[in-house]
């Protein structure tokens, strides 16, 4: 997880705090998996699991496999990207093995 900064420091304490979550989807009738990054994962997953999203509509119903935390958007698409490479397929295949 990214180190916060003063500003966000500053933010936790008044309590208005904003993470990023990347997650990883795992669908329940097709062996595929999606990769995402969101503030709001609840409402996220009610969107992949209602066919709001072209990908994932045609292979619902969707859970949650993995979540990473994040205080910054631009760290949490990092690890984003991360999981989409070859690398990040990898480090997942190894840790749900």
């Amino acid at each position: 997880m990214a180190r916060l900064a003063e500003d966000e420091l500053r933010l936790v304490e008044a309590g208005r705090t904003q993470m990023y979550q990347v997650y990883v989807l795992k669908s329940l009738s097709a062996s595929k998996s999606y990769v995402g990054v969101t503030d709001n994962l609840e409402r996220r997953i009610k969107e992949h699991n209602s066919s709001k999203n072209f990908y994932t509509k045609r292979h619902v119903p969707w859970i949650v496999i993995y979540t990473e935390c994040y205080a910054q958007f631009t760290d949490a698409r990092s690890g984003e990207k991360y999981l989409k490479s070859t690398a990040g397929r990898r480090f997942l295949k190894k840790l749900f093995s």
